[in-house]
């Protein structure tokens, strides 16, 4: 197992070279199962009746039990099956429902099969009967075998049911630790007389300490309630655990926590805040431009001076009248608090948070220039504070979506504050914007199709922002509308969320990633409605009325994305805002129902994948991924500049590439042979706005300049390679695709991945394949500085980060120390970091 240590590692800087971040190919898996062989049916019948022996034994122990403790229901034991390896074992013809015998659950383990069975006091003859017949070869009386041959010969074992044979959650679910109390749910067999099973559950639950919730939800053939306790006090009672059809973690979500009383909410509160863990003096911030913030939440103090809270309008003053920004904050500083608060772990907070009061309510400013207010927002923190490490975070946007991809006044303010060309770029700026949201209920019935047509809304369309749009793992249902279900699945996009799958294909991909936004639920007639247990715990804006509030759609996923891009800021105090997007975007991952959705059948052409990326941008972001380095899992990031064009005999041409050699293990690589890995590549880089709606002419495009990368291919020499990518940037310069034929095994592909300034895709071939990979090119192509030589900004340099990841998983060399050592060689790491 890898420890922490080869997990944890920080990214790699080598110098004149980008990174690049792994994508996992799926194993096909599959396999059928093996057809059970005959057995000796009279050494087989002995061993099951043996067992068989020990949990009679074992039931009149339980009976007696049961009966002192006064208890009507479930009287008997549970009885867990265990197949043979690789055999489909018939579990429900170990039920007998007329005699009270019932199936509790069933798990899969390995290529086994375990079944439980409940057995009630007196009928574990019907097991022996059947082994009896099945000695026997019992038949019909037309001679047909009635000897259970089949199912007996499937089972390997039988024993008394355990903890383990309830349990039906993921491992990863189960507390470390057997003496932390969380809540579970017990799962219950309805029976016939469903109040008198739960009125004894109840009473053996206290009777070991246990408390178990009021309500309960009523299935067809379960009861379901919430218990609070410990592992330990569960393993202690058998009473409790021989009443329990299956055991799982419960799903704490939102509602929990948000319509606690304020006294209870404080208790919680208050154990949050002595777990919280500020960083040591760093100077990253998300500077949150919203309708202020309260910072006398006690979770907020700690992180908010009141120096650092401002507003557009001085005799506004900063406080959040409204909440939204209140309740930004919290979740920019310490994500969702549900699973803040439902953890017993310190929780570290690396950033701090300043705010900019832009509005007081919805519909304020009329008349005035959102652009505007923007730019005066950055100014007035920059002022006070020149030198501090900002995260812009805008969860604020127009109510409609009509841009579709064109640049807005709006829009393109935001790319000229990040970019910062007209101060010689000496200040650059990473803005986290919302994508914006659907809140239209006839959409939230059409879902997902309604997804199609609701386009992002402005300044979303940004080309240098990060812009954020929802996703949702939310699905629990709150106990008060059992009718209701969740329409978004598990890991699908939120209800709430917006998409560019209406914009022309030649605006970039928006949103750049999606983040957890919540859910909407729908009853069956097709009436939806917002719900507490689908959204998100925050602080609220009055923490002397209620400390926990509830918050939803992109702009809750803004706020946690701003929170992650601080966290890159904080660990790597060298990193530029154009990194910091790329990692957010190189990290990113599409979640199986994403795949599902927009490329059926696991179909990818540039038709699906242009679906998938206007509805989903590149995924979800992990923080893992973009904080850490692991053994076989390597990231190097290169920040560099390039002056794209230059001016010779009176026009304009475009001027160099850069051809990098990458610190690559050569040697290794070919000696792991078909060994599968995944290259990934991220180039993020910030243009010029020239916003003006001209038809889409380059000579007026909207980019000051646009840059390309590409990769050396296996079979291809350095020669050939150079050669390639001169003749691609020369037919780029007019206007014409690039050549070179096909290079299988990318993603999204060279045509496609060539939207914006945020440029990402992955290769996935053998080690041996990407041995000959070690060289990577940039290279201009079209923009305004070169098309519009009055402007006299042919001469500038552009910056650009190129992010660089290898993923070999099933590799045993330690790639990363290769590497490492390789660039110890040429340089020092010139990034300074922070990991904890």
């Amino acid at each position: 197992m890898a420890t922490g240590e080869q997990q944890h590692r920080p990214h790699l800087f080598p110098q004149d070279t980008r990174s690049v971040e792994g994508y996992t190919a799926k194993s096909s898996g599959g396999g059928d199962k093996v057809v059970v062989q005959a057995k000796n049916r009279q050494q087989h019948a002995g061993a099951l009746r043996a067992q068989l022996a020990q949990v009679d034994v074992a039931q009149q122990q339980r009976v007696a039990e049961q009966q002192e403790a006064g208890v009507q229901s479930a009287i008997g034991i549970q009885v867990e099956f265990e197949s043979e390896q690789g055999v489909a074992m018939a579990a429900a013809s170990l039920a007998r429902d007329h005699r009270g015998i019932e199936l509790m659950n069933v798990r899969q383990q390995g290529t086994q099969i375990l079944a439980t069975v409940f057995v009630p006091q007196g009928k574990l003859d019907h097991f022996e009967k059947l082994i009896t017949e099945y000695v026997d070869h019992k038949t019909d009386k037309n001679g047909n075998p009635r000897d259970h041959q089949t199912l007996v010969d499937a089972i390997s074992a039988l024993r008394v049911a355990t903890f383990d044979s309830l349990w039906t959650d993921e491992a990863a679910a189960l507390p470390a630790d057997d003496a932390q109390a969380i809540w579970w749910e017990a799962w219950l067999p309805l029976g016939a007389h469903a109040e008198r099973t739960l009125a004894d559950f109840r009473t053996v639950a206290n009777m070991a300490g246990l408390r178990v919730s009021d309500r309960v939800l009523h299935f067809p053939e379960r009861m379901v309630a919430q218990v609070h306790g410990t592992k330990s006090q569960l393993l202690q009672s058998s009473l409790v655990l021989n009443m329990i059809a299956e055991l799982r973690r419960a799903k704490t979500t939102a509602e929990f926590f948000a319509n606690l009383p304020l006294d209870e909410q404080a208790a919680w509160q208050g154990d949050l805040q002595r777990r919280l863990q500020p960083g040591p003096g760093g100077n990253a911030y998300v500077t949150l431009l919203d309708t202020g913030v309260n910072h006398g939440h006690p979770l907020l103090a700690p992180f908010v001076a009141d120096e650092d809270r401002h507003a557009v309008e001085p005799d506004w003053g900063p406080d959040d009248d409204n909440g939204h920004g209140s309740e930004l904050a919290g979740l920019a500083l310490m994500g969702d608090l549900t699973a803040a608060l439902a953890e017993d772990a310190p929780l570290l907070v690396p950033h701090r948070l300043e705010s900019v009061k832009v509005l007081r309510f919805p519909g304020d400013n009329e008349g005035e220039s959102f652009g505007a207010i923007t730019a005066e927002a950055v100014a007035r923190v920059e002022i006070t504070e020149a030198e501090r490490r900002r995260v812009f975070a805008m969860a604020v946007s127009s109510t409609d979506g009509r841009d579709r991809g064109r640049p807005s006044s709006w829009s393109a303010q935001v790319d000229k504050l990040a970019c910062d060309y007209e101060g010689q770029g000496a200040t650059r700026r990473l803005f986290v914007l919302c994508a914006g949201n659907t809140n239209d209920n006839d959409a939230w019935a059409a879902y997902p199709h309604s997804l199609s047509t609701s386009s992002v809304h402005d300044p979303g369309q940004a080309w240098n922002a990060l812009t954020v749009g929802a996703y949702s793992d939310l699905t629990t249902i709150s106990a008060h509308a059992p009718a209701y279900r969740a329409i978004a699945g598990a890991g699908g996009l939120s209800p709430y969320t917006t998409t560019s799958a209406t914009w022309q294909a030649g605006w970039p991909f928006k949103p750049d990633i999606v983040m957890e936004g919540g859910n909407v639920a729908i009853e069956p007639s097709g009436f939806t409605s917002s719900m507490d247990s689908l959204s998100l715990l925050t602080t609220g804006h009055q923490p002397h009325e209620r400390l926990f509030t509830l918050s939803w759609a992109t702009s809750a996923a803004t706020a946690l994305a701003a929170g992650m891009c601080a966290r890159i800021a904080a660990a790597y105090p060298g990193f530029w805002p154009e990194t910091i997007r790329g990692l957010m975007v190189h990290s990113a991952r599409w979640t199986q129902p994403m795949l599902d959705a927009y490329t059926p059948g696991g179909v990818r052409n540039q038709n699906t994948m242009r679906q998938l990326l206007r509805h989903c941008g590149y995924g979800v972001p992990s923080l893992e991924r973009v904080l850490y380095s692991a053994r076989n899992s390597l990231t190097m990031i290169v920040q560099d500049e390039i002056q794209p064009y230059y001016k010779d005999d009176g026009s304009v041409k475009t001027r160099e590439m850069h051809l990098h050699d990458l610190p690559w293990p050569i040697d290794v690589l070919q000696d792991l042979g078909d060994l599968p890995v995944t290259l990934r590549v991220t180039l993020s880089y910030f243009i010029e706005p020239n916003p003006g709606e001209r038809g889409g002419i380059d000579k007026y495009a909207y980019q000051s300049h646009a840059l390309r990368f590409a990769v050396r291919r296996p079979l291809e020499t350095e020669a050939a390679f150079r050669g390639r990518i001169n003749a691609q940037a020369a037919a780029e310069e007019q206007g014409l695709p690039g050549g070179g034929g096909a290079d299988p095994g990318w993603t999204i592909g060279e045509r496609l991945r060539t939207r914006g300034s945020l440029l990402s895709d992955s290769w996935t071939g053998t080690a041996a394949q990407l041995a000959n990979r070690g060289q990577l090119a940039i290279f201009p192509a079209m923009g305004w500085w070169r098309n519009r030589p009055s402007h006299n900004r042919f001469d500038r340099a552009a910056r650009y980060s190129l992010l660089i990841s290898i993923e070999a998983p099933t590799a045993e060399q330690d790639l990363y120390a290769l590497v490492a050592q390789q660039i110890a060689v040429a340089a020092e790491v010139p990034v300074e970091v922070r990991i904890p």
